[in-house]
């Protein structure tokens, strides 16, 4: 699949911009503060209804709007797909094909996207809660039963809180969500063990590809052990539960280790090892989502090659599959990276303004 066209108004600093990249290899460069990686972020907006740097809307409109328009067109193997988001003063709506969309999953995996950023080494220096947010999204958009397991077990999730932090809590009604929360946990830790077990192969041979060195391994690591039940679990912990008012076990506090050398690369890799071992994760999720539903999502990467030199930055081009659309911001064009010999189109962007060169 490939973005045909983009059109974002009032946007981030992007007042009216419209963006038709090539199906192969994009390349967008200009300084920094210019719009790039706002060009990125409205593709994954529209794509995701989910922004990569804040989760308050009202901050996404340009300074000083009070609302923006975004509109996506993408081929699919099974034909085009139009996503329009309209957001105004809070209220937001999402279109696909003409048609209203009223929840979440109606839109995610329309258009499969893998998004890279500098922050994005924080999938193996930063907490837990970054990978499951990663795992969430990753598994969502190739598992609508995931993405309907997940939506239940955080409303169960919810309900069972606010019992917790009740004067006098109901241990009889405590119990129906953790009937709730066992039942759609179970599903969750299940896709989530067979996901990371298949990433883990796919992150191994692009690693190997990129940066040439020692084996990486990815161990799931979920709060509640396989051979235990989650229900059991949940009844063992309700005391202190109810002490600390919250729940403190369950899938919503899973993680996952990434491992070089037998090592996690959180304590034992150097900053540049952890940034090739997140590149490696989120090829290996455009591998997997390939597998998955038939053809490679888009891939957006942001300021990637800022910090590799030329050799990985090369065997990282190399690495990228040529039927993938991969939108890559850049603020310099070096010679180094070989980008127009690769056929690659090339985009300025300035002040906002977007120009194909």
């Amino acid at each position: 699949m490939y973005v045909q066209r983009l059109e974002c108004r009032l946007f981030r600093c992007l007042e009216d911009v419209v963006f038709e990249p090539e199906p192969g290899l994009n390349c967008i460069r200009g300084g920094n503060a210019q719009g790039k990686t706002s060009l990125l972020e409205a593709v994954l907006f529209a794509a995701t209804s989910k922004s990569h740097r804040t989760n308050v809307e009202s901050e996404l409109p340009q300074y000083g709007a009070e609302q923006f328009q975004l509109r996506l067109r993408a081929r699919r193997e099974t034909g085009e797909v139009d996503i329009e988001s309209r957001w105004f003063r809070g209220a937001k709506r999402i279109m696909v094909n003409g048609v209203p969309q009223a929840r979440l999953s109606d839109l995610l995996g329309r258009v499969n996207v893998v998004f890279f950023s500098p922050e994005g080494v924080d999938l193996v220096k930063g907490g837990a809660a970054q990978r499951r947010r990663f795992l969430d999204m990753a598994i969502s958009q190739v598992q609508p039963a995931y993405l309907a397991a997940l939506q239940m077990y955080r409303q169960a999730l919810r309900q069972r809180n606010e019992l917790l932090r009740a004067a006098q809590p109901d241990h009889d009604h405590i119990a129906v969500w953790d009937a709730q929360l066992a039942q759609y946990g179970a599903v969750m830790t299940a896709q989530r063990a067979a996901f990371i077990e298949a990433l883990s192969d796919h992150a191994a041979r692009a690693y190997a590809q990129i940066a040439d060195a020692e084996p990486l391994a990815l161990d799931y690591a979920p709060d509640v052990r396989p051979e235990e039940s989650i229900a059991a679990v949940l009844e063992r912990s309700r005391a202190s539960d109810i002490k600390r008012r919250v729940t403190q076990r369950g899938p919503h506090r899973d993680d996952f280790t990434a491992l070089v050398d037998a090592r996690p690369a959180r304590a034992h890799a150097s900053q540049g090892q952890q940034k090739s071992v997140a590149l490696a994760i989120k090829l290996a999720e455009l591998a997997l989502a390939r597998q998955r539903v038939g053809e490679y999502p888009v891939l957006m990467l942001d300021e990637v090659l800022a910090e590799l030199d030329a050799q990985r930055a090369r065997r990282l081009l190399d690495a990228i599959d040529p039927r993938v659309q991969c939108l890559i911001t850049t603020t310099e064009l070096e010679d180094r990276y070989s980008f127009r010999d690769a056929g690659c189109a090339m985009f300025r962007i300035e002040r906002g303004r977007l120009e194909k060169e």
